[in-house]
């Protein structure tokens, strides 16, 4: 038996999951998981790797038709709640799932396109089934498949095994320090390792507790911290955006209490700025942990959670990574303040992608993972530049880091939310634009334009700023800068 549902015996007495009112101990997320696998076999000893979609809100079931999954020895695939039925037709047919376990009030089903003649079957119809004989597991069986966000070409299915889950797992307990004694509140969606491993593999790993939350909802989520006994926080960065918003506006003193008494605030999914940390800091006393991964290797470096927390640096290897850097013409950085791409090593690392193994071949050099992420080593810290095919830009023979733009362009304190990204041009190769929202109705676009020739002189500027009521996002809040490329 795999140590995450070792671990759920050993704190089987605990809350593992709450849901509104509803609390369930660890034995009891076991015993439902196991009625849900012996149902999921039939007559099978064992799944045998079948892919299996995962269509549920997030709540209890969830889990229970996880480690059902994973129990019977199947491949779980988690699919997003907010996926369009052509998106879905892609993660069906790409995976070649043939029954998907969803739930009766996930009214997303009806998302499902009908010509994929899925067998959609219920968790609250299935988890009563009488316990059998399940099969024995081990580390190098697949276990899941995620779906890339496709920010730059057409999702693509990440496959992993329990090795490299428990891999990203114990890494993160032993660097975070979690313990039986922490509660989290968990608001990610669940078809991203960012929720999957960091939200709820890692409590559910040492008996901690999680609160489940649904989507997230800045009121909600204010109210709850200022109510509850939370000592972890995760969020990507435009949930910290609504944050600051609401706290700016609020005299509560119970919710500024909330957020000073956790032990942890983390950020990831994409990079913070600088700015947003110093004003966050500010408001609640907290110094956000910042830490890089990605769906093909989940977390990889951090921030020291009893060091320093600089912003804008993603910080060191965490534990079993090995990571280097290397230039374009494929010769390894040895020098700070060297820009190169990201490589990586370990068993935290994925085995493939799903009917793409040119891709698969393409995406590793040596046994290193290429991740297409490019960074500078800095006083001992990495710091991310950004994605080599979006947010680099070459202009006029110099390579500019859109997030550094960003978070310049952040301090102005009439922009709310900004993205960079590259224009093609005859000239200069690349030129630099960006789109903004604002805070105020008054300000015009002449007078940004203005602001950043003078504050962004190190740069180059960029020659066209468009001011829109929100910036293009995914379903985890991150800003889709190919969508946002279609509008300049």
């Amino acid at each position: 038996m795999l140590n995450l549902f070792k671990k759920a015996d050993i704190y089987k007495d605990r809350t593992a999951i709450q849901c509104a009112e509803d609390e369930f101990s660890y034995l009891y997320l076991s015993e439902k998981s196991v009625a849900t696998a012996s149902c999921l076999l039939g007559d099978q000893e064992d799944l045998e790797e079948e892919r299996i979609g995962l269509l549920i809100t997030p709540d209890i079931n969830y889990v229970i038709a996880l480690w059902g999954i994973w129990k019977a020895g199947g491949i779980a695939v988690p699919l997003s709640l907010s996926a369009k039925e052509s998106e879905l037709e892609h993660y069906i047919s790409d995976s070649e799932i043939r029954r998907i376990v969803s739930s009766k009030d996930c009214e997303e089903q009806k998302n499902i396109p009908q010509s994929a003649g899925m067998n959609i079957e219920n968790i609250e119809d299935i988890s009563e089934a009488p316990s059998m004989s399940l099969p024995t597991l081990s580390n190098d069986r697949k276990a899941m498949i995620i779906y890339t966000s496709g920010t730059t070409n057409k999702p693509k299915g990440v496959l992993t095994t329990h090795g490299n889950i428990e891999a990203q797992i114990t890494a993160l307990v032993e660097a975070w320090k979690w313990t039986k004694d922490d509660h989290i509140p968990l608001i990610l969606p669940l078809h991203h390792i960012h929720g999957i491993i960091n939200s709820l593999c890692c409590p559910l790993f040492v008996g901690a507790k999680i609160s489940m939350l649904g989507g997230f909802d800045v009121d909600n989520v204010c109210k709850e911290i200022a109510q509850s006994n939370y000592t972890v926080f995760t969020a990507v960065p435009t949930i910290y955006f609504s944050l600051i918003e609401n706290l700016e506006r609020t005299k509560e003193p119970a919710i500024f209490n909330g957020f000073k008494n956790l032990r942890l605030m983390m950020s990831g999914s994409a990079a913070l700025a600088p700015e947003i940390h110093k004003k966050w800091e500010a408001l609640t006393g907290q110094k956000i942990l910042e830490r890089y991964g990605m769906t093909e290797v989940g977390m990889a470096l951090s921030n020291k959670i009893d060091g320093e927390r600089r912003p804008g640096a993603v910080g060191e290897p965490l534990p079993n990574v090995e990571i280097k850097l290397e230039d374009e013409t494929g010769n390894e950085v040895t020098e700070e303040g060297e820009i190169g791409q990201i490589l990586l090593k370990g068993p935290q690392v994925f085995k493939g992608y799903q009917n793409l193994p040119e891709k698969t071949k393409a995406a590793f050099k040596d046994g290193w993972f290429l991740t297409g992420d490019v960074a500078v080593m800095e006083d001992g810290y990495y710091r991310l530049l950004g994605r080599e095919s979006i947010d680099i830009i070459k202009s006029g023979g110099y390579k500019i880091s859109a997030l550094e733009i960003e978070d310049v362009l952040l301090k102005n304190e009439n922009i709310k939310e900004c993205a960079v990204i590259a224009k093609n041009d005859e000239k200069w190769g690349e030129i630099v634009v960006a789109a903004i929202t604002v805070n105020s109705d008054s300000i015009e676009t002449k007078e940004l334009q203005e602001w950043c020739s003078k504050y962004l002189s190190g740069y180059k500027v960029p020659r066209i700023i468009k001011v829109l009521d929100q910036l293009p996002k995914n379903a985890m809040g991150k800003v889709t800068k190919s969508d946002l490329k279609k509008l300049f």
